[in-house]
């Protein structure tokens, strides 16, 4: 007799910043599993003692199997590897769900789960990031880069503790939505918790981040050193989504720009949506929210780099861009 290969998993992440309600999220979700099938969860936590695994209700039709120690978006993937393998070897189970700590960054994660390696394990559903409605009004928690860089990866966002909102978070969420218009397909408000998984089995899109080096300097690069893997600052990205396209910059710590060259080229852009950055300056570190109605820039708290993003919908000459940029360059600081 010939045996029928094993279909493809269908797989969920999880993710979102600290304390923002995954494991509530996914406690009302498994409850939402066929009697007849089994569902699986990997959850990783950054410390070694669990605490998760404990929320989870263990049953009949469910494994779970927690990964304690460091981050499995950004560690070794070897632990995660074992672990998952092992997961979907000893459990066989019909849906998954992966719940990574909120210091992650999750689409290094996802990167590694739609690698050739897992495609024929893993069916890749919408990544999901929960954000806390009630935390929407500080601007202090919303603006640090790890929380953004979680946005920015997510297909879909669920909207926590909305029964806690302000009329100042409220007004922060209809902004975040215009401001992440450009990632973020499909954003649910969740009562408690309360989602249906019909909701988030969505397939996941394909990845299109491209990381390449400055453009200045891929001009006098080979084609094979342009192939190479990008590890270090600076470099320069673009991605696609929904029609939007970002172009980025990600530049060292120790660069400093003049300021007020620097506002020039910024305010001198055409045909852009929206533009977003963070730099040292000779007028100290300062931030850049512009939007179509608005051009806002302020005093910030040091950042781990200088970055900026440029969101756009017609064809632009970002060769140009870069070399405006770069130009406001003064030094390098300690």
């Amino acid at each position: 007799m010939k045996l029928l290969a094993q279909q493809a998993v269908p797989t969920h992440i999880i993710s979102g910043f600290l304390g923002a309600g995954k494991t509530t999220l996914l406690q009302h979700l498994l409850t939402q599993k066929p009697e007849h099938e089994v569902w699986a969860v990997l959850m990783n936590e950054f410390g070694q003692i669990g605490v998760d695994q404990q929320l989870i209700t263990q049953q009949q039709g469910y494994a779970v199997k927690e990964l304690l120690g460091g981050c499995l978006c950004c560690s070794s993937q070897l632990p995660m590897q074992i672990a998952l393998s092992r997961l979907l070897t000893e459990s066989k189970p019909d849906r998954l769900f992966i719940e990574p700590t909120g210091l992650g960054h999750p689409t290094q994660l996802l990167e590694q789960l739609t690698e050739v390696h897992w495609q024929s394990s893993l069916s890749m559903r919408a990544l999901v990031i929960v954000i806390d409605g009630s935390r929407l009004h500080d601007q202090s928690w919303v603006q640090q880069n790890l929380y953004t860089d979680q946005l920015k990866a997510a297909q879909i966002v669920v909207l926590s503790h909305i029964d806690c909102m302000t009329e100042a978070d409220h007004q922060a969420f209809f902004a975040l939505k215009e401001e992440y218009q450009a990632y973020v397909q499909f954003w649910i408000e969740a009562e408690n918790g309360l989602v249906h998984i019909e909701q988030l089995d969505v397939i996941q899109q394909p990845l299109n981040r491209k990381i390449q080096p400055l453009l200045k300097l891929q001009k006098t690069q080979s084609m094979a050193e342009q192939q190479a893997e990008i590890k270090q600052l600076p470099y320069h990205y673009v991605e696609t989504a929904q029609g939007y396209t970002v172009a980025g910059w990600k530049l060292p710590k120790r660069w400093q720009f003049n300021f007020y060259d620097l506002l020039d080229v910024l305010c001198s852009q055409k045909d852009w949506v929206r533009i977003k950055g963070i730099f040292n300056t000779d007028q100290g570190w300062k931030t850049f929210n512009f939007n179509t109605q608005q051009f806002n820039y302020k005093s910030s708290e040091e950042s781990i780099d200088n970055r900026v993003e440029v969101i756009v919908q017609t064809q632009q000459d970002w060769s140009t861009f870069e070399a405006q940029l770069l130009a406001t360059k003064i030094n390098e600081t300690a």
